[in-house]
């Protein structure tokens, strides 16, 4: 096989498997997402409106939304949320009951609490999955499929024909800009992010080696690099 159509079945084969990750590889959550069809005009409509008889009207619908969230799971680039997620799963369902049983009473107030507590809890959910970054986000869902399914099962010639996206997308990330609210983690973010660059270098640096227990490794130091970039976020 000629060089030109070796590297054009590599690519053929590295996208397949990217399909056949599918919403593994997305970062989010449908049953959350569906849940803010109600939340919305409770909060933004309702709530500053004070009408209770809307708020008690909303009861089917979000116990019918939220109990999709109670049994929704998380895709697997999620997975190092998942014990966040749980507790955060715990107090939303907490909300839904104090919303249902605020619902039944005839304390207007009490319902308005449980409506401004329905929306904090969900907005927990949502900040736990939600990526901090775009950039970040980007990185990896590229590295995901590399350490969860190139190199467990050796594929090697995919690692080598993505080694030059994984450097692109963490020199993004190490030029990506933190939000006000994140300022403060703006020195350790720089760091981390740069440590997180030079061990994708260094992966593109094994493949064009050609050492595949180099690359192995490189790969396994990248993806702690990615992990103590995220740790400073949590």
């Amino acid at each position: 096989m000629h060089k030109r159509s070796s590297v054009i079945f590599v690519l053929i084969v590295l996208v397949s498997g990217f399909a056949a990750f599918g919403q593994e590889t997305e970062s989010s959550v449908s049953e959350l997402e569906a849940f803010h069809e109600i939340i919305y005009p409770i909060w933004h409509t309702a709530y500053p409106e004070k009408d209770i008889t809307a708020l008690k009207g909303f009861v089917p619908e979000i116990n019918k939304l939220a109990g999709k969230v109670f049994e929704a799971k998380l895709p697997g680039i999620l997975r190092d949320k998942e014990v966040k997620w749980q507790v955060g799963l715990v107090e939303f369902k907490k909300s839904v009951e104090a919303y249902n049983a605020a619902a039944e009473g005839a304390d207007d107030q009490a319902l308005l609490d449980a409506a401004e507590g329905l929306h904090a809890r969900y907005e927990v959910l949502v900040r736990t999955i939600r990526p901090v970054l775009k950039e970040m986000d980007d990185f990896h869902k590229v590295l995901y499929v590399v350490f969860h399914k190139s190199l467990p099962e050796k594929m090697f010639a995919e690692i080598k024909a993505i080694s030059g996206d994984l450097k692109s997308r963490a020199e993004a990330v190490t030029k990506a800009t933190l939000s006000k609210r994140m300022e403060s983690k703006s020195a350790a973010f720089q760091a981390a992010s740069a440590d997180m660059l030079k061990a994708a270098i260094e992966i593109e640096t094994a493949c064009q080696g050609g050492d595949n227990a180099a690359i192995e490794s490189a790969v396994l130091t990248l993806h702690t690099k990615y992990q103590a970039l995220e740790k400073i976020f949590d």
